[in-house]
């Protein structure tokens, strides 16, 4: 099972390195999914386990009081400030074999990891690189009690996530349909491109489109 998950995170890792390998440099100065994130910051972040050892992060994380996120936060970027787009998408290149898991995430959790943020950038870029279903049935809840669902405290209350691509939905409700990876962000907190999603509560999850 180990060998088969990590084989999706490298195969994840080096779909990711090809996308940036191609990206213009202004592109690296747009916004992601993740708030007040660029692509570069994004990039920092994903590389940030590649590039420091347990005694450097421990260090990092004094610095800041133990708070996880602001030091996640911090070190992208100062990270992203300090490293060429080069070095940033060389670092996704060179590690994608890199035997990192999050504590207690395991090899699964280091895939949600990549995955996700994969798509914080490709997808308000408008580059479509679609997620093989094999990848997203190990990350995607089988209920609303799984802790995935807890870590990032999304409101899926009366509304029936309903994936269009495959065989999967969550909860009860009023549907929200859309791609099986764009739910997956919807768990994850962010707020989609307007147009992803359909059904009465996209509007909850989505950004306004442009006024005609």
């Amino acid at each position: 099972m180990d060998t088969t998950v990590r084989d999706m995170i490298a195969a994840q890792r080096a779909e990711l390195a090809e996308v940036l390998a191609g990206l213009p440099a202004p592109r690296w100065d747009e916004p992601t999914l993740c708030a007040g994130w660029r692509v570069r910051e994004v990039v920092a972040h994903i590389t940030m386990p590649f590039r420091y050892g347990r005694g450097r992060f421990g260090l990092e994380l004094a610095k800041s009081r133990g708070r996880f996120n602001e030091m996640a936060d911090r070190v992208a970027r100062r990270d992203a400030a300090a490293m060429s787009p080069a070095e940033l998408a060389g670092a996704v290149r060179s590690n994608v074999g890199h035997p990192w898991k999050p504590p207690g995430g395991g090899y699964t959790g280091a895939l949600a990891h990549d995955l996700i943020h994969g798509l914080d950038i490709t997808v308000p870029l408008g580059i479509a690189r679609p997620v093989p279903e094999e990848r997203l049935r190990l990350i995607l809840p089988g209920s609303l009690t799984d802790r995935s669902v807890r870590f990032f405290g999304v409101d899926l209350g009366e509304v029936e996530l309903r994936a269009c691509d495959m065989d999967w939905t969550l909860g009860s409700g009023t549907p929200l349909e859309g791609a099986g990876a764009d739910l997956l962000l919807v768990l994850s907190g962010r707020t989609l491109p307007a147009g992803r999603l359909t059904g009465e509560p996209s509007a909850r999850f989505s950004r306004p489109g442009p006024q005609g």
